[in-house]
């Protein structure tokens, strides 16, 4: 496989496993393109023109030192320098894929946000107060990622001559997706049956024997689950200020990677329970689907970066 080919495939399974209708991805495709169009063409030299085919803008394809057929990859969870200089000193990767975004990827992460209104409005928060939160929310993550020095391990990778991309939406789509429908296929009443839900996910099986498992922040074990949201999905995490119009849409229990002290406090307030099931083994499980499939094209996978690395398919 090519870089290209590999980057295809991650977004095709991103949308395959995005909870939103295809059709609806292509709606808003082709608004954003139709928005393009209407730009001055001063203004349309500094467009990411990959956002009009792609809808995850921080899944993109960051350096390509080599166009070359793609044998073996090195994947992790983050990848900085030390992970790029790992490579070069095996000496025998053609690709370094990371989760998580750098560069402009990171830069425009906020602008997957937006899938989180959906997923809200299908759990019953009006559509006008989840985009309204998340608007909120998207531009605060704008201005925290603008002063960094996001495009570091690019740079690096561009003196190394190494190949590099990033899979970040896509793949935690997939993850959603995994989660959700185990969840749904077991019904459970009381959190704590959520918990025994997540331990046979193999992921979450490799992470509880490292002690970093998945763990109930709020709530106790014996409480009623009440509707269940699974999050996991969107970029990163939503405005505080929504715990409490989940709760006034019914939703008792939230399953999600991470939840920050400020959240905590909010989900109490709001009396929900709150699931967490751990921000690297929850990555891991939409990257891993996709690596399934890199390895079924004859791809070998060299794990790193806090990959848990867990096959479907042996």
């Amino acid at each position: 496989m090519k870089i290209q080919e590999i980057y295809n495939l991650a977004i095709q399974k991103g949308i395959e496993a995005d909870f939103r209708p295809k059709t609806q991805l292509e709606k808003d495709l082709e608004r954003k393109r139709q928005k393009f169009e209407k730009l001055a063409e001063k203004e349309k030299e500094g467009f990411d023109r990959e956002s009009l085919l792609n809808p995850y803008s921080d899944t993109r394809i960051l350096h390509i030192a080599k166009d070359q057929e793609i044998q073996k990859v090195l994947v992790g969870i983050d990848i900085d320098v030390g992970e790029l200089l790992l490579a070069k000193e095996l000496g025998d990767i053609d690709l370094v894929i990371s989760h998580h975004p750098m560069g402009r990827a990171l830069g425009d992460m906020h602008e997957v946000m937006d899938l989180q209104a959906d997923k809200l409005r299908d759990a019953g928060v009006p559509i006008h107060v989840g985009e309204s939160l998340m608007k909120e929310r998207m531009a605060e993550i704008s201005r925290v990622f603008n002063p960094r020095n996001l495009w570091r391990t690019i740079d690096a990778a561009k003196l190394l001559n190494i190949n590099l991309m990033c899979v970040h939406t896509a793949a935690d789509n997939i993850t959603a997706k995994v989660v959700e429908d185990a969840i749904k296929a077991k019904n459970p009443e009381r959190v704590e049956d959520i918990m025994e839900v997540l331990k046979i996910i193999g992921e979450f099986e490799q992470a509880i024997s490292l002690g970093v498992g998945p763990r109930i922040f709020v709530g106790n074990p014996e409480n009623r689950t009440g509707k269940i949201f699974v999050g996991m999905t969107g970029g990163t995490e939503p405005s505080a200020k929504v715990f409490e119009k989940m709760s006034h849409a019914g939703i008792g229990t939230v399953v999600d990677m991470h939840v920050s002290e400020e959240h905590k406090k909010e989900a109490e307030a709001s009396h929900l329970n709150i699931v967490v099931t751990n921000h690297i083994p929850s990555d891991s499980i939409g990257m891993n689907v996709i690596l399934d499939d890199l390895e079924e094209q004859g791809v070998s996978i060299v794990p790193c970066g806090g990959l848990f690395r867990f096959s479907r398919t042996k």
